[in-house]
């Protein structure tokens, strides 16, 4: 067999954010969500809620279901990443999660209208959740032997980056030929899948799960062809891997650096993750927006998201990631307190003519901020959390990345859902956020800006 060259399987490894990016850009924030949140509204309404409470308890059964695979994912990362760490073997956790993602996305179809299947929808979103995020980790396990560290940065801006293109121009075909809008048809005034879709029952919107599953399945393949495992020298056994997991724990609270990191990282993903799986659910409840006006914001910011990821990844490589990440922060603060202070009604207070599109204009300003921000965050933090890590156990390093993500992933969704069921508003229950994106930048302050990893070899074993 030909020996597979470093540049193909660098591309190989971009090849997963592309394949993998429309469960985020379709499912989680502009498509299926704001479909979920619609149909749920309708689901409480039949129970005899107010539209306005029914639009919260809708929002708060969405955060439920990414608190609660959230929580099993932060327990469960750690102890995956050590096994395979132990054998050297990665791929074959990517194919398993594979298919978890694919049964779960293309389970979503059955989404149906009249709420009649709605925990069970919720269900598979967990399933396409778990599938989606396990994968994730692994593939990121693999950044470490990409490049060196000038170069990791790059690598990782680079592929979100082509990922975010692929969230783009899968969102656009959603748009063009299957999403349906109020009159039944498309965005080009298409039948909804050339006339094969029922827009009456919105098969158009649902089509969303079969074609995020048939997406990943074709583009994939070229990750699976070119990228393989580096098997370890001395692979252990599973109890060798649980005792070097404990004492990769233990070692966090002697590394000052490190635990910043991971307690930063924890509330800034925490916040952008709940702003994603918000945005469109915001849009839907607050401003009313149908789903083409949202994937139309979707569009406009996984372009500007592709455009900045890049463009981090080149301030990564030239002056760290860490800069980066301070300044995103900042941009995504004052992004949710402009989210929090407007309504259709009224900007900060001052009321706006009837019918004024000013929301609107401000709405679409602010998704390509959230884009441009949030993906040179996650591709600056990926490079960081690679400056942590122990050079030969990265999947463990980024099991625990994982958990301190999702061991408060419960965080930012729960608060939203409190304080919208307390206020009776969607808006004011995207406030929290303001304070967590506030805190991980005030711990932010206590992390190296070239990492700690020199530092494993001084750890006691």
């Amino acid at each position: 067999m030909a020996e597979i060259s470093p540049r193909k399987r660098i591309w190989g490894w971009f090849f997963f954010d592309w394949a993998s990016q429309p469960f985020y850009t379709l499912i989680l924030t502009f498509v299926f969500g704001p479909y979920f949140a619609a149909v749920a509204t309708e689901y409480f309404m039949g129970t005899g809620l107010a539209e306005n409470v029914a639009d919260a308890r809708a929002q708060s059964v969405w955060s439920l279901g990414q608190t609660v695979t959230g929580l099993f994912i932060a327990f469960t990362a750690p102890i995956l990443g050590a096994f395979a760490d132990n054998t050297g073997r990665r791929i074959p956790w990517i194919v398993a999660f594979s298919v978890l993602y694919v049964a779960g996305t293309w389970a979503l179809w059955w989404t149906m209208p009249d709420g009649s299947t709605l925990w069970l929808s919720l269900i598979a979103f967990g399933i396409a959740m778990l599938g989606a995020e396990y994968s994730l980790i692994f593939v990121s396990a693999m950044l470490p032997g990409l490049g060196d560290d000038k170069e990791v940065g790059h690598i990782s801006g680079s592929g979100m980056a082509l990922g975010y293109l692929g969230g783009v121009i899968s969102l656009f075909i959603m748009l063009l030929f299957f999403v349906e809008q109020s009159n039944g048809k498309t965005l080009i005034g298409l039948d909804p899948g050339f006339g094969l879709l029922d827009p009456a029952m919105r098969e158009g919107a649902r089509f969303v799960g079969p074609f995020t599953a048939i997406w990943y399945i074709v583009f994939m393949v070229p990750f699976f062809l070119w990228v393989k495992d580096t098997r370890t020298k001395n692979p252990g056994n599973t109890r060798a891997a649980l005792s070097e997991l404990m004492h990769s724990i233990r070692s966090i609270a002697r590394r000052r650096s490190l635990a910043a990191y991971l307690a930063s990282s924890m509330f800034y993903r925490d916040a952008l993750n709940a702003l994603y799986a918000f945005g469109g659910v915001y849009a839907t409840l607050v401003l009313n927006w149908s789903i083409t006006n949202i994937g139309v914001f979707g569009i406009i910011g996984a372009v500007s998201a592709a455009l900045f990821t890049w463009l981090g990844g080149l301030a990564d490589r030239a002056f760290g990631p860490k800069p980066v990440i301070r300044f995103n922060i900042i941009v995504l603060v004052v992004v949710t307190a402009v989210i929090v202070g407007m309504s259709r009604k009224s900007f900060f207070g001052i009321p706006l003519a009837e019918g004024s599109s000013l929301p609107d204009i401000v709405f679409y300003v602010l998704g390509a901020t959230i884009g441009a921000a949030g993906g040179a965050l996650q591709s600056a933090s990926r490079s960081m959390m690679v400056r942590h890590a122990h050079p030969d156990r990265p999947t463990e390093a980024f099991g625990l990345y994982a958990l301190s993500g999702k061991a408060t992933a419960f965080l930012a969704p729960a608060m939203i859902g409190l304080v919208t069921y307390l206020s009776n508003s969607p808006r004011i229950g995207v406030s929290p956020l303001i304070g967590l994106f506030i805190l991980a930048l005030f711990l932010l302050r206590w992390v190296k800006a070239e990492g700690d990893r020199n530092e494993w070899a001084e750890q006691p074993s």
